[in-house]
């Protein structure tokens, strides 16, 4: 691990080892995530996205505004679409979506998929180390109203779950507090969503990633400086 200053250094450097152990998983597993869609008929789409949502908590389309707030919510409408079509949502008269049995039979699927590609890339023995360190992490997580972390955590996790999946699901989610932390900052300094997308580099930007870390430092409060240490280096074994 880097030399660490204080948290705000500290949530600096895990957020990117945070995101590549995220995606060293996903593209693991995306051959066969593929071929389980395919076989079942399935569109991942949301599905995938928010495996750790969806099978405990419904939700909007102002709250998928707020999960993908960078992108166009407009440019989902076709994927909500086939997920209806497919039968794997269900829309209530006022709009809430939520999964069918259909629909968690798939992210079931997925969830196999997952606990065995975290088994092949992460051949870790502190996995359940750091699956407990991540928790604790994520239930420290202050869940800002309107925030993306409130519409996804806690996420899902089926019974006896394998260490390595409940450590994917958990950094994944944590993500999202991040990701409101960041908000948090350039809404501070009167900026939009797509604003920030076009920023260049700069004295702001610089700023706002300064403030970001400030806000998304608070839940490593709950670990220990050598559990920090130890989660750092753990998650970066696993990139």
């Amino acid at each position: 691990m880097p030399k660490i200053h204080d948290l705000s250094e500290y949530a600096a450097a895990i957020g990117p080892v945070i995101d590549a152990a995220h995606v060293n998983v996903h593209a693991s597993a995306r051959r066969a995530a593929d071929e389980l869609a395919e076989a079942s008929g399935v569109t991942p789409g949301i599905l995938a996205d928010l495996r750790f949502t969806l099978p405990v908590r419904p939700l909007t389309r102002p709250d998928l505004s707020t999960i993908y707030r960078y992108g166009d919510l407009a440019g989902h409408e076709p994927v909500l679409e086939q997920h209806l079509s497919e039968g794997t949502l269900t829309q209530d008269g006022d709009g809430t979506l939520r999964l069918t049995d259909k629909g968690l039979k798939f992210i079931h699927g997925l969830y196999d998929l997952h606990a065995t590609a975290t088994h092949r890339v992460w051949p870790d023995p502190g996995l359940p180390e750091l699956a407990e360190m991540a928790g604790r992490v994520l239930d420290g997580a202050e869940r800002l109203p309107g925030g993306a972390l409130e519409l996804t955590a806690p996420p899902y996790e089926p019974v006896d779950a394998p260490p390595g999946l409940l450590l994917f699901n958990r950094i994944a989610v944590l993500r999202y507090h991040r990701a409101d932390a960041h908000a948090e900052a350039w809404r501070a300094a009167g900026l939009s969503a797509e604003e920030v997308v076009g920023m260049r580099d700069g004295p702001l930007r610089i700023l706002i990633e300064a403030e970001t870390n400030r806000r998304a430092a608070t839940p490593y409060q709950v670990l220990s400086e050598d559990e920090r240490k130890a989660m750092y280096d753990g998650l970066m074994r696993l990139v």
